[in-house]
């Protein structure tokens, strides 16, 4: 059994996540003026969520080195590939529904679609690096 999310975490994982929604964002419409949707989507999402997990591994669960990376690289991965399927779906859902839905619709659906997608992706990160419960000090599980 892991340790329950700490406010700390909570805290550091939203500040970490809102400067990584702003570049995604920003990298987003950047690259929606030279290429379709979806492939300004992929480009974004990639970028931005390595750069994510690599922050949120340092900062919000306090790991250094290179012990476990990559499995926590993978299970980023994996977190990355839901919130791909769901923006992509939302994008493909709205330019269906709506075939000259500009930028700032866009934008909406898939801010609705990261923030669901952020939730998975804190719950995936909190499960592969969060210490387990039988080994973490008194003093630090009251954090």
């Amino acid at each position: 059994m892991r340790t329950r999310p700490t406010s700390r975490q909570l805290v550091r994982f939203a500040v970490i996540g809102a400067a990584s929604a702003a570049a995604y964002l920003l990298l987003y419409l950047l690259l929606r003026t030279l290429v379709g949707a979806q492939v300004a989507n992929v480009v974004a999402l990639v970028t931005t969520q390595v750069a994510n997990t690599a922050t949120n591994r340092r900062l919000t669960f306090g790991l250094r080195g290179s012990k476990g990376a990559l499995g926590h690289q993978l299970g980023g991965l994996a977190a990355f590939a839901f919130g791909l399927g769901l923006s992509a779906g939302a994008l493909w859902l709205l330019h269906h529904l709506d075939p000259g839905a500009g930028r700032a619709a866009e934008v909406a659906v898939l801010v609705v679609a990261q923030g669901i997608a952020t939730c998975v992706r804190f719950l995936t990160l909190h499960a592969l690096m969060a210490e387990p419960a039988t080994r973490r000090e008194p003093d630090r599980a009251a954090a």
